[in-house]
């Protein structure tokens, strides 16, 4: 039957079901793993430590056993042990602007690692990085949550072009923008569909996509809102259905 396996990773918390009385499924994106779904045992117990490590957005050290020489594989693994690396729920929760942007993020992570078992470490690093940087408040959260999408858009294959045209590569800048296209695109390969947004909005999430904070922080909030609207709709062109939690967003 090929007896048990031990494992061990880090990795955040995306969120967390009811199992029986005492129990919990606990969904977690890990380093080396990509995203796994194990159950913790007695965690829902008032008096659980384990459990309170094992809240969404915490980053952890957590030990699984699994059957078998697979972490992902016959049946779920058990989540014996784990160990609080940094509790960015304590920064975000007690906001609601921080708190739906996080929400957001996890669905986000959760969203883009749909086949459990595959590393995504590239994903893993964007959301620690967005989390903190959340958190500890550095930066509005509408603007941390659309550049935490549009570079987990990016990291997956689906980089949208805020300069040169997304479909001839003509210098830009270029003045339409086609989700279906890739980003921005120049007037001979225009599409049904294209709007024009402004240059600001444009700038902005170049600027997001870069990490140039001091251009983000420094755009008035119409051109704030306009792009939140662009990456909204080119996040669900690629997800094909969208978050559910983007919703509580977008009404904050």
């Amino acid at each position: 039957m090929g007896g048990m396996s031990l494992f061990r990773d880090d990795g955040v918390v995306l969120r967390t079901q009811k199992l029986g009385e005492a129990d919990r499924i606990i969904t977690i994106l890990t380093r080396g793993h990509g995203r796994v779904r194990a159950v913790a045992r007695g965690v829902r117990r008032t008096k659980s430590k384990f459990g309170a490590r094992l809240e969404p957005f915490s980053h952890v050290d957590v030990q699984f056993f699994a059957r078998g020489s697979e972490l992902v594989g016959r049946g779920l693994p058990l989540c014996t042990q784990s160990e609080t690396i940094a509790a960015y729920g304590g920064g975000i929760v007690t906001d609601y602007a921080r708190y739906t942007a996080g929400t957001a993020m996890l669905e986000t992570a959760e969203r883009f690692t749909e086949h459990e078992g595959e590393p995504a470490v590239q994903q893993y690093l964007l959301l620690v990085g967005g989390l903190r940087t959340l958190a500890r408040a550095e930066h509005a959260p509408h603007l941390i949550l659309d550049a935490f999408l549009l570079r987990s858009l990016a990291v997956n294959g689906y980089a949208p072009s805020f300069d040169n045209c997304a479909k001839c590569g003509l210098d830009g800048p270029n003045r339409f923008f086609s989700v279906a296209a890739g980003g921005v695109v120049c007037g001979d390969c225009r599409v049904p569909g294209s709007v024009v947004p402004s240059a600001e909005a444009i700038g902005l999430l170049g600027a997001l996509l870069t990490g140039d904070w001091a251009t983000a922080d420094a755009c008035e909030p119409r051109h704030v809102r306009e792009g939140s609207g662009l990456v909204s709709a080119y996040l669900h062109w690629h997800l094909e259905r969208g978050l559910r939690s983007l919703r509580y967003v977008e009404n904050s």
